[in-house]
């Protein structure tokens, strides 16, 4: 088979993910957007003839235009251009969770400092401010008092993005130190580990130690109906405890997933290839 590989840089992650395929036997065409021209009609001769494309690309605004011209083309792509632009702004992506029912930290999103400042002191000290774009735990603020808030809200206006004026405001859930990520893939879950800090932000990316964590069925569940939600795929999914039941955080489209493998048993990308070659597999059964 033939899987093509969008990326902007080749991480640990792409390197375990390229051993595995090649291990199989697989012929991978890896495709540098940065370097790509993608026509209207006419699928780029590296793109034209894969049987899946893998989208790994770093910068959320190529990984959206990226995968919306693979579909345009015909060619499968993981993940959806749909389920990309969803899981990309935490917007759409609570409003997704919400509207399937799945539980979610309760969220305001407000377009003036001021409204924002109502959202705030409605929820009360500490909440969160997130950018509504991002990812590793990068621009999210703990506000624990007024004068914090007043703060990081005329710092965010002045930002000049406009997405620097959707102020995404959420309650603080007291989680016990830790979160749990979950790698699945179309709702199945592959493994999942807890990420524990004593910083309120649990992100492996900012050093959270990570042990292995066994699903419960409850979890098992969410896990599903969040894959269903934002339209399935190969999805990082965030959950944290509240007493004896979970709330999920968010769902994330072009998840890394190098601390989970060192942190389980499992063979992730493994595991994910399987997966990949079903999609493939999917595709060459189509044209024959």
């Amino acid at each position: 088979m033939l899987i093509g590989l969008l990326y902007s840089r080749i991480r640990r992650d792409e390197k375990l993910l390229l051993q595995e395929l090649r291990d199989r036997g697989h012929e991978v065409a890896k495709i540098d957007v940065r370097k790509q021209r993608f026509g209207l009609t006419d699928a780029p001769d590296d793109l034209a003839d894969c049987d899946v494309v893998v989208d790994r690309c770093l910068a959320t605004s190529r990984s959206l235009y990226a995968t919306k011209f693979c579909e345009a083309y015909g060619i499968p792509v993981v993940n959806s251009a749909d389920t990309a632009e969803t899981c990309a702004d935490k917007v759409q992506n609570s409003l997704a969770l919400a509207g399937a029912g799945v539980p979610t930290p309760a969220t305001d999103v407000a377009f003036t400092k001021e409204s924002a400042m109502e959202s705030i002191e409605a929820f009360g000290y500490p909440c969160v401010l997130k950018p509504v774009v991002g990812s590793w735990g990068r621009l999210m603020a703990k506000i624990d008092s007024r004068s914090a808030a007043e703060a990081i809200l005329e710092h965010k206006a002045t930002l000049g993005h406009y997405e620097h004026k959707v102020f995404y405001v959420q309650e603080f859930v007291d989680k016990p130190g830790r979160d749990i990520r979950v790698v699945a893939t179309d709702g199945e879950p592959i493994a999942a580990m807890v990420r524990s800090s004593d910083h309120w932000l649990t992100n492996a990316a900012k050093g959270a130690e990570t042990a292995e964590f066994e699903l419960d069925a409850e979890a098992e569940q969410l896990v599903k109906d969040a894959s269903d939600a934002v339209g399935g795929g190969l999805l990082g999914i965030d959950l944290m405890e509240t007493g004896d039941s979970y709330t999920v955080h968010e769902v994330n489209h072009t998840v890394e997933f190098k601390a989970l493998n060192d942190a389980v048993e499992t063979d992730v990308p493994a595991k994910v290839v399987d997966w990949l070659e079903t999609k493939a597999g999917a595709k060459q059964e189509v044209v024959a």
